[in-house]
């Protein structure tokens, strides 16, 4: 029989791009925010389609959260085109965008905890742990921009690198090494 690899690389490769997004903002937060505008966008774009290939993986479940993947990919997919077309626009409505992705995505990642169970582990408390965070954040950030745009760099820099060190983990337990 031929032994097949359970490597994540698609997660290794989104996980290794989030962290390093997240230290480029966290060490430089004077940044251009049309720059980082630019690098939220393609991380939005690179989000939502692992989103649509989760949904697509699991279409022929019904329920709430096989349609919300669907919804959060689309509205990723959504917000990263049109940050990297209008960055200077995108700057503006950061403000609400940022947040909803924020929202929709930690929103979807919770309900696709009961999937990883069996892969992560011990590991599924800091997956629930970080979704939470960035779930409150981001409503924090919905209801007021100006905390939007002040904790944008921070936040979101540290954010970005957990949720990249979780995708990290998550792809190298998918191995059963480090189960």
């Amino acid at each position: 029989m031929k032994r097949h690899s359970t490597f994540d690389w698609i997660g290794l490769l989104i996980g290794i791009f989030l962290i390093a997004l997240g230290i480029l903002a966290f060490a430089n937060p004077n940044l251009i925010l049309t720059g980082l505008v630019f690098l939220y966008g393609i991380a939005a774009v690179v989000l939502g389609v692992a989103d649509l290939v989760l949904y697509i993986r699991v279409e022929r479940y019904t329920g709430f959260g096989p349609v919300l993947s669907l919804i959060s990919g689309i509205v990723s997919v959504m917000s990263g085109i049109m940050l990297l077309v209008y960055p200077r626009t995108g700057a503006m409505v950061l403000t609400l965008l940022f947040p909803l992705w924020f929202i929709s995505h930690c929103i979807s990642r919770l309900f696709q905890l009961h999937r990883i169970r069996p892969i992560a582990g011990r590991w599924i408390s800091v997956a629930l742990a970080l979704n939470i965070v960035g779930l409150i954040l981001g409503l924090l950030m919905l209801m007021s921009p100006i905390f939007t745009l002040s904790t944008l760099r921070y936040f979101s820099s540290i954010y970005l690198i957990l949720l990249g060190l979780d995708g990290l983990l998550s792809s190298i337990t998918r191995t059963g090494r480090w189960l």
